[in-house]
């Protein structure tokens, strides 16, 4: 099946020089929600302001539903809906005019009935009439994601969406991306929140430097480069680590009472029943133990320090 959008050999040099974009390649899939992660000045926004046709790049070329972005760039916008991460709304207008006005813009005809159940959707329609100043910073987040679904595009680019909202909206706003999948939209999301990407995101892109480092299903990526951990509570503190124990790298923690284990899970033998039976051999006794994964923050975090 052909990519919804194709991302070609993509660069962006500035005047300046800088090199905000170096040779991106990507494709992105209809109905998948993408999350693409990195620090601030990565080129996250960037990338989507050049997909988006705010932005011209400086080399390679953006296909969108198979429209090139500069040839068709009608045909290509019209599929796009974005959401910066400024909320950029008329204050006096209602959520309700807000939507009919976009609508308009891309030369769809009025349907009250459509902005109506995309209203209900976002959990707007009891404010449907109420001036878009009176309401709440998360109200006005979700008023900026009907402006965007309002031309009914095939696509949802979502710029740090939750930025600045609660932790109980923010899990409202995953309840509407939810559904805007299930409805078929393809999502491109950049967050700063990596269990964001975590629940929500099929596939995960890092960039760093201008740089796309990788783009992976988010299940294999956690497979692939994470780490497990088996934790055991000792029963009495260590001072330090048995010599005779140095070979399995144990991390012994500072107050002595926990030894951890860093083990690959891919391969065929983990070395856990040679520690434990190393330890009792010491006389080393535990209380309890644990396993763990690596959470896609600490995977993050050790791909963009690198």
């Amino acid at each position: 099946m052909n990519p919804i959008i194709k991302i070609e050999n993509l660069g962006k040099v500035y005047a300046s020089g800088f090199k905000a974009r170096n040779n991106i390649n990507l494709d992105i899939r209809e109905g998948e929600i993408i999350a693409l992660l990195g620090p601030n000045g990565a080129g996250k926004t960037t990338l989507i302001s050049i997909i988006c046709g705010i932005v011209t790049a400086t080399s390679g070329t953006v296909t969108i539903g198979g429209y090139d972005i500069v040839k068709d760039y009608r045909a290509a916008r019209s599929l796009i809906g974005l959401v910066p991460q400024e909320l950029a709304t008329d204050a006096f207008e209602t959520p309700t005019a807000t939507m009919a006005l976009s609508r308009g813009i891309f030369g769809k005809k009025p349907d009250r009935a459509f902005i109506d159940e995309v209203l209900k959707s976002l959990s707007l329609y009891d404010k449907k009439d109420e001036k878009i100043m009176a309401l709440s910073g998360g109200m006005k987040r979700r008023v900026m994601i009907g402006k965007a679904l309002a031309h009914e595009p095939k696509i949802l680019f979502l710029d740090e969406p939750t930025a600045g909202v609660d932790v109980e909206l923010r899990k409202d706003m995953w309840n509407v991306v939810r559904k805007l999948k299930a409805a078929g939209v393809t999502i491109i999301l950049t967050t700063h929140y990596i269990d964001e990407a975590e629940e929500m995101a099929d596939r995960i892109g890092v960039i760093n430097k201008g740089e796309l480092m990788l783009v992976e299903d988010k299940t294999a990526l956690m497979k692939k480069l994470g780490e497990k951990r088996l934790i055991l509570q000792l029963n009495e503190p260590l001072q330090a680590v048995p010599a005779g124990l140095g070979h399995y790298q144990l991390n012994l923690s500072a107050d002595g009472s926990t030894l951890t284990y860093v083990y690959d899970a891919q391969t065929d033998s983990s070395g856990i029943t040679n520690v434990l039976d190393t330890l009792d051999g010491a006389g080393i006794k535990f209380r309890d133990l644990e396993t763990r994964q690596s959470s896609l923050e600490e995977i993050f975090v050790n791909l963009v320090k690198a």
